[in-house]
């Protein structure tokens, strides 16, 4: 069983071609990713509102696109988009699934991946922020 986290885009990006993971520069991204390699899963994505899934290794272009600009019916054939990719990389049935990314991006995938967890589930950002922080401390100090 693999152990996949996957984490929402942001609309602050670096300005030129770097790896996804160094692309998105808000402070919660920031936070997120950190946690995300604290947990040594066996891959992480980024949820891309452009791009959909997104390896983040994968060298990406900025862009400027939202979730948040997008209708329902947008965003649920985003969600099938990101579901066939994950299917093609990993067991939507058994695999285990940490989500950091807000209701907009997770909404329709989370029905397909019951072993998922949202550790920010019901957080404004102030408290994901520090959330993140105790998170990050529990696992350095274990």
């Amino acid at each position: 069983m693999s152990h996949l986290v996957l984490i929402a885009c942001a609309a602050k990006k670096a300005s030129s071609k770097v790896k996804a993971r160094d692309l998105y520069q808000s402070a919660l991204f920031q936070k997120s990713l950190a946690y995300a390699d604290l947990l040594r899963p066996d891959t992480i994505y980024i949820l891309s509102a452009k791009h959909g899934l997104v390896p983040a290794e994968t060298l990406i272009d900025p862009y400027d696109e939202s979730l948040n600009a997008k209708s329902a019916v947008e965003i649920r054939e985003w969600a099938d988009a990101v579901l066939r990719d994950l299917a093609r990389v990993a067991d939507l049935q058994k695999d285990r699934f940490t989500i950091l990314a807000g209701d907009k991006y997770r909404r329709y995938l989370m029905p397909a991946l019951p072993n998922a967890e949202v550790p920010l589930e019901g957080l404004g950002i102030g408290r994901q922020l520090q959330r993140l922080d105790q998170l990050s401390n529990q696992l350095r100090q274990s």
